[in-house]
């Protein structure tokens, strides 16, 4: 039923959803054109809004664009590609290829959304160069575990509620993980989703005339011969002794940090480790920086896109939108259906603020009163629009740029089968939030 399914909903995205460029453009106009009708903005205050907020996920930018290089430069060292390797050697046909990308993915995304994105589509690289499988499906599979990175151990509403000081502290004072991340309602939703997800994945792998195959010999990534050695800079390039002496005190740092610093994983705290291991494991200089030219073409979309998510977050904020959308959403709601709405505005808030922390500052002020109005267990609330941040990045193509640059694919090729993943993990997502 679910390969029948998938195969309109494939079609469907495939003739109809554009570029992530020109899906960001129209949510530009979307957004502006609300503000205007909705919130009674005059053009030249959301223009205002817009340009002033372009800029403002510019570290963001810079992060998210390091977790794709450097991500690829470590998978693609000489270690870690034949780790990858032998863990793809594990799946004996295109089904278990499937199966097991999804688990990769969905644990890796549990731990850290940002090891997530680049391990779950570097792991379906290496599956395709082994297995013969429907290359969009795979893809998609290792995408649709970023779903569970809201509920895991970087989730960053959950976190910044446990943290001191936090900006609504005095209204609902400091919330542990026990409540949240490690609660039973929410350990039962992760639990499920690791179930579900990979099976839904697998029952939508296409028949061998629906297939899209990619040739191996595309996927190879393998750097240039070296060639002799006539220069004294290229000694430097080469050198193993000068890559391990600034890659070496890195990882020492790492080491300090976790160890005796007691440190947390972040973005980026990944990001350092994944170049200092990359450093190391390469060498030397020189093949670390021919990876690098590999990896730094999948990067344009992530300089071009994400100014302009910036622009939208600073509409919808600025002009009262978003918080008019919460608010719209959880006016109906009672104290068992909170959860529910809470979940569903996130989603429809995602789509416009593909932004875990800066979602929870806009729809806070909204959720937070109408929880202590109804009753309503504010931890679940919390994770509620937590949840709903994460369930629609199954749709909003945002976040699935690292993997699409990795993939060298477009987001049409996999939309439509995360498109039936929304509806089975929003089905799940919403019954955990109201019942468990």
């Amino acid at each position: 039923m679910l390969k029948f399914l998938s195969r309109p909903a494939v079609r469907l995205v495939e003739r109809y959803l554009p570029d992530p460029y020109i899906f960001v453009l129209l949510l530009t106009l979307i957004a502006a054109t609300a503000a205007i009708a909705v919130e009674r903005q005059t053009p030249l205050a959301v223009l205002r809004f817009w340009g002033d907020g372009f800029w403002g996920l510019l570290a963001f930018s810079m992060q998210m664009l390091l977790v794709l290089v450097t991500g690829f430069m470590l998978a693609s060292s000489p270690p870690v590609k034949r780790l990858l390797e032998r863990l793809a050697g594990k799946a004996n046909n295109a089904g278990g290829a499937i199966l097991l990308v999804t688990v990769v993915s969905l644990a890796a995304s549990w731990i850290n959304w940002g090891f997530g994105l680049v391990v779950g589509a570097l792991f379906a690289k290496e599956l395709a160069r082994q297995i013969r499988v429907d290359y969009r499906l795979l893809i998609a599979s290792a995408y649709s575990g970023f779903v569970v990175w809201h509920g895991g151990l970087a989730g960053s509403i959950p976190l910044t509620i446990a943290t001191e000081g936090h900006f609504s502290v005095e209204q609902i004072g400091v919330i542990g993980t026990g409540s949240t991340i490690f609660a039973f309602f929410n350990l039962a939703i992760v639990a499920c989703l690791f179930i579900a997800v990979p099976l839904v994945n697998r029952m939508m792998l296409p028949d061998e005339k629906d297939s899209v195959y990619i040739d191996a010999a595309q996927l190879d990534d393998t750097p240039p011969a070296r060639s002799r050695i006539t220069r004294p800079a290229e000694r430097l390039e080469n050198s193993q002794a000068l890559a391990w002496l600034v890659g070496i005190p890195g990882l020492i740092f790492l080491a300090d940090h976790f160890l005796l610093r007691g440190g947390s994983l972040n973005l980026n705290i990944v990001n350092f480790l994944f170049l200092f291991l990359a450093i190391v494991l390469h060498r030397t200089p020189r093949r670390l920086l021919d990876c690098l030219h590999e990896a730094i073409k999948g990067g344009a979309g992530i300089v071009i896109q994400f100014p302009f998510y910036a622009g939208i977050m600073a509409i919808m904020v600025e002009s009262g939108l978003a918080q008019s959308m919460s608010e719209g959403l959880v006016s109906f709601a009672t104290e068992t259906s909170l959860p529910f709405w809470s979940f569903l505005s996130a989603g429809i808030v995602n789509l416009f603020v593909p932004s875990g922390g800066g979602q929870w500052a806009v729809q806070a002020p909204v959720m937070l009163p109408a929880a202590e109005a109804l009753g309503a267990d504010v931890s679940r609330i919390a994770m509620a629009v937590a949840w709903g941040d994460a369930w629609t990045n199954l749709l909003q193509p945002f976040w699935a740029l690292p993997v699409l640059a990795i993939a060298g694919l477009k987001a049409k090729d996999i939309m439509g089968f995360c498109l039936i993943q929304l509806f089975v993990t929003g089905a799940i997502i919403s019954v955990g939030l109201t019942w468990f």
